[in-house]
């Protein structure tokens, strides 16, 4: 994988591995099986015991802890560096997920990025609506920072993959003049336009067996209420680029979403910033947190390791803001 030392906006394409092609017809045909996801309140269970099936990583351990207020569960890795760690924020269309449930799939990147990761129950609409979330990653973050973490990557998927993308924009704003920017951020299948105006809502449509335009709609309008659908906090395709971090994207040829990823991976090459696109063929929405079944969706979370390893791995009281190091508890 390139280390992003060149801007890379054009996407990187991983043709479908042979083995994955039966099991994304299972998967399919599973899917199809049951009704449309409910991305309400009423869907927080179905939802929850979905991603709940992820399979632990060997040798990560899990702990409920709290940064900032925001409630959430650690996820640790034996061999987790000192003064790093993820904030990683899940996916559920800003109305579903909980750590608890993620605490696998997050611990699959944290061991191979070998760094602790926070996954935070941020706020949820719609009895927490915008802009509860952002203010809890935020809050995370800042006391990520304040206990002594000198290298911080936030991660998240789908709605949390946004989320990670607006956090990382205003945490690198913020601490311009002082205090720990973040050092990478990751996205995965990001919800990046609550707009909803990417062509792949209608040329996907078709594909996607998971997500519907009019499915986000609902979401949207239980998140936003009456807030601006452009506004850079909910809609990170309309915020500043300029000043974020080193970005990887990863999302799936098949999603309605693509164009999220895409239009926002065009934005970073056009302000400058360091990022990289790869699209994976006949993959679906958040297709990483399949790892028992997808060749894909290992490649892509070794990929993700790999990138966040580089990016939070060694460095020096000349090139971070601060360097007091201590294990996140």
């Amino acid at each position: 994988m390139s280390t992003l030392e060149s801007i890379a906006a054009d996407a990187i394409y991983h043709p479908a591995h042979l083995d994955d092609r039966a099991a994304m017809r299972a998967l399919r045909a599973a899917i199809a099986a049951h009704p449309t996801a409910d991305l309400g309140p009423e869907g927080r269970a179905a939802f929850d015991e979905l991603i709940g099936r992820t399979p632990p990583a060997e040798g990560v351990t899990h702990a409920a802890g709290t940064l900032g207020g925001v409630s959430g569960w650690w996820c640790r890795p034996a061999n987790h560096r000192a003064g790093t760690a993820i904030l990683y924020l899940h996916g559920g269309a800003y109305g579903l997920g909980s750590a608890r449930a993620y605490r696998n799939f997050a611990g699959q990147i944290a061991a191979r990025a070998q760094v602790a990761a926070f996954v935070a129950d941020y706020a949820l609409a719609p009895e927490r609506p915008f802009p509860a979330a952002v203010e809890d990653a935020e809050a995370a973050y800042r006391a990520l920072a304040d206990s002594g973490m000198a290298r911080i990557g936030i991660v998240g998927d789908s709605a949390g993959g946004g989320l990670a993308l607006v956090t990382a924009a205003r945490m690198s704003s913020a601490t311009r003049a002082g205090g720990v920017r973040p050092a990478a951020v990751v996205a995965m299948s990001p919800w990046t336009d609550l707009a909803l105006t990417g062509q792949s809502y209608a040329t996907r449509a078709q594909h996607d067996p998971l997500l519907t335009r009019e499915a986000l709609d609902h979401a949207r309008r239980r998140y936003l209420v009456e807030a601006d659908i452009k506004d850079e906090r909910a809609s990170p395709l309309y915020g500043d680029v300029a000043d974020l971090p080193p970005v990887l994207l990863h999302v799936g040829e098949d999603e309605i979403l693509l164009d999220d990823a895409r239009r926002f991976a065009q934005r970073l090459k056009h302000a400058g910033s360091l990022g990289e696109l790869h699209v994976w063929q006949d993959m679906v929405h958040v297709f990483p947190a399949n790892v028992a079944l997808l060749h894909a969706a290992r490649a892509a979370l070794d990929n993700i390791g790999e990138f966040l390893r580089h990016n939070l791995g060694s460095h020096s009281p000349a090139t971070c803001v601060t360097c007091t190091h201590g294990d996140p508890q």
